[in-house]
């Protein structure tokens, strides 16, 4: 079993926000976000389907944040 929820975008967006990255520009429905560090990702916005536990791997390994920051980040 996954430690790792499954999520939507939005709470994606809501967790990035606040582990401090903005939108820096968005492409048909890719976001990508940018950290004042220079650190980055790009996260799909496909309506309310879930984001893939494995592409929400790579968006985080991306991004350069853990598991455990992420799921901080989601409980707010």
């Amino acid at each position: 079993m996954s430690r790792i929820p499954a999520v939507t975008f939005a709470e994606v967006d809501r967790a990035l926000r606040r582990l401090g990255f903005a939108v820096s520009r968005q492409r048909g429905s890719h976001v990508s976000y940018r950290h004042a560090d220079g650190r980055g990702t790009t996260v799909p916005d496909h309506g309310g389907k879930d984001i893939v536990r494995p592409l929400l791997r790579e968006i985080l390994r991306e991004a350069e944040v853990s598991e455990d920051e992420f799921i901080a980040a989601l409980r707010g």
